[in-house]
């Protein structure tokens, strides 16, 4: 059969255990992140060993001792400085450090492998296989994938390595993939102290704190009545405050008090992971869990570019980033650093409204994914992708390229629009591609007349409420604000009566545009549908001319937004949304989802010689998650 869609997720996400340290400074004080997996009680003169026995597997390099259930591949023990193993033993074994999957209608599977490979073994290096390859004319009951799970450990080294490859062939029976992971689930009389940057770090509370506390909205909510650590009394923890975006989603882990030993998972390439750069996933949480999220809807919802119809096939390889891409992997699947290309350019940028020759696209985000429209990548699930941020002359260097075809995409922070060079970039091995000065022209009809927030893909920028008292997050008071829990019942309370009226040249986006557009409480236990409106003036109105609406959205929930000219009641919106996002970024405690891009013509004749307004209506009323993320809109006169 020919292999169609093969995916190498070679997520060499490394997990190391490592500096042997706590105390109460900072993370970025305390951990060195340019040695991570630099031990200093190093044994050079100990060998990588293996041992294989009838339903074990040991990788052993005198610092890290490993052992994986045989043939299953799951990490059932990591011994490490005298623990016996860092993992629970409040799980079966299979259950402790596993890949797994969510697929067709949200169902569970573990990938438990069926066959056992030692691939590479000296006294530098062991890499071991365990496969479950999938046989359709078998009664499998699981998803129509391959999967070979990857365990590598290096000589001297206080960590180890994992990747994977998933795999389809053609002919294969169509199937979807929600999400893929893999998680690790650690020992809860060790690990204590949760850090997931230099910023959010902090004493966690444990599983059974969570049992004891109050589920809220939804059950990964919980208000914690009773906890072991009363100074976490009244809090609320929920996973998705510790989400991440990809591009900042580096190293996450757990401190032990107790033993003093970190265990921290990094990655060191975001090249497989899905729908670009701002795609936000979940790190570590209560549990103590550390998970490594290859692919998932949360934030951008489900996508038919997850779904696999009948017969299509595929294959993707799931991966300390300055040495990216390792030498060590023996994969024919996974490209080492000469057998890759590179890309680099300049992008500009020129709105003649505002100049008129090109200025530096500063700090512009260009990448590399599979050919398609304008922004298309952010829905992009089954390739691969490669982001970099360019300077702030718009110089842009993309390296390690997987051989392939890719278009260039960008997107430029407070420029509206998205960018794609037009022409196909086809990588090959050890090539550099060298791209003259490009130009994006962001969409523009007309002169501004005005605008509300900025186009940054986010909602950060406007009205973020402090959350009630009786729900707060201590690490969030001073810091990402948004991601408080409940902060959509708070838009009631701040305007009781009345819903949003937004005075242009009076008003502050900052302070009275609220960031998410939600619906309100009834008195008969439904919800009502909320409208906006923007107030603003025009001394002269041309008639005959047409005038540009620009929404830009950056998330959405089960929504739809419908907008009017000076009459709220009007039959016919002027630009209606239709239903858009399931990407529930309102529950989930999100500042973007996926961005979401409308125009509207407005006919002069709608417009008044002074006055006007515009009404925004979100007219779908289940609960309380459906709304709307605002990140940028403009009205734009008659082209001059």
């Amino acid at each position: 059969m020919e292999v169609v869609w093969t995916r190498q997720w070679a997520i060499f996400f490394r997990l190391l255990m490592i500096i042997p340290f706590f105390c109460s400074r900072s993370f970025a004080e305390n951990l060195d992140r340019n040695n991570l997996g630099q031990d200093r009680y190093d044994e050079p003169n100990h060998g990588v060993q293996l041992h294989v026995r009838d339903h074990r597997v040991v990788m052993d390099n005198g610092i890290v001792q490993l052992t994986l259930a045989k043939p299953e591949g799951s990490v059932t023990r990591i011994k490490y400085k005298g623990v016996d193993n860092l993992l629970t033993n409040r799980y079966r074994e299979n259950s402790r450090g596993y890949w797994d999957c969510v697929w067709q209608n949200n169902g569970q599977w573990v990938f438990l492998g069926t066959s056992f490979e030692v691939i590479y073994h000296n006294k530098s290096q062991v890499e071991v296989s365990f496969k479950r390859t999938w046989d359709p004319s078998s009664d499998d009951s699981g998803p129509p994938l391959s999967v070979d799970k990857r365990f590598i450990m290096l000589k001297g080294s206080s960590g180890f390595y994992a990747y994977a490859i998933y795999e389809r062939l053609e002919g294969w029976n169509g199937t979807s993939l929600w999400q893929t992971r893999l998680a690790f689930k650690l020992r809860e009389d060790l690990f204590h102290y949760m850090a997931i940057s230099d910023t959010r770090q902090r004493m966690m509370p444990t599983a059974d704190d969570r049992r004891r506390g109050e589920v809220l909205a939804y059950r990964e909510a919980v208000l914690l009545k009773n906890p072991a650590n009363p100074d976490l009394k009244g809090e609320v923890d929920d996973k998705y405050q510790y989400a991440c975006d990809s591009k900042d989603n580096k190293v996450h882990g757990w401190i032990s008090q107790k033993s003093g030993i970190g265990f921290w998972l990094i990655t060191p390439s975001d090249e497989f992971r899905i729908s670009g750069p701002l795609k936000q996933e979940l790190t570590s949480h209560v549990g103590p869990v550390s998970l490594s999220t290859f692919t998932s809807s949360h934030y951008v919802g489900k996508s038919r570019e997850e779904i696999f119809q009948d017969g299509e096939a595929w294959k993707k390889m799931l991966k300390e980033v300055e040495s990216w891409p390792y030498s060590f992997p023996h994969s024919r699947d996974f490209p080492k650093f000469h057998e890759r290309g590179t890309v680099t350019g300049r992008l500009l940028v020129l709105d003649r409204y505002i100049n008129q020759e090109p200025t530096p696209a500063s700090l512009a985000y260009v990448g590399l994914s599979v050919p398609g429209e304008a922004g298309s990548w952010q829905d992009e699930k089954k390739g691969y992708q490669f982001w970099t941020q360019a300077d702030e002359d718009g110089h842009f260097f993309i390296k390690a390229v997987r051989p392939g075809t890719y278009n260039l995409f960008a997107w430029v922070p407070g420029v509206i629009g998205d960018y794609k060079y037009d022409a196909i970039i086809t990588i090959k091995p050890g090539h550099e591609i060298k791209l003259r000065q490009l130009v994006f022209e962001p969409p523009r009809d007309g002169p501004t007349l005005w605008e509300i927030g900025v186009p940054d893909r986010t909602a950060a920028e406007f009205f973020i409420p402090d959350t009630d008292p009786k729900f707060v997050n201590k690490i969030l008071i001073k810091q990402d604000k948004f991601r408080q829990y409940g902060l959509w019942n708070r838009y009631e309370e701040i305007y009781p009566d009345q819903d949003i009226v937004y005075t242009v040249g009076e008003s502050d986006y900052r302070k009275d545009w609220f960031f998410a557009h939600v619906n309100r409480h009834g008195t008969d236990g439904k919800f009502r549908r909320t409208t906006w409106q923007i107030v603003f003036d025009l001394p002269i109105v041309e008639m005959t001319s047409n005038y540009k609406f620009r929404l830009v959205l950056a998330g959405a929930n089960f929504a739809e937004l419908q907008v009017r000219l000076n009459d709220p009641n009007g039959r016919e919106a002027l630009l209606s949304t239709h239903l858009i996002g399931r990407e529930n970024v309102i529950a989930r405690h999100g500042s973007h989802g996926r961005l979401w891009s409308f125009t509207a013509n407005m006919p002069g004749y709608l417009f008044l010689k002074g006055r006007n307004t515009i009404y925004l209506t979100q007219t779908r009323t289940s609960n309380s998650f459906q709304g709307v993320l605002y990140d940028y809109i403009r009205l734009e006169g008659p082209p001059q």
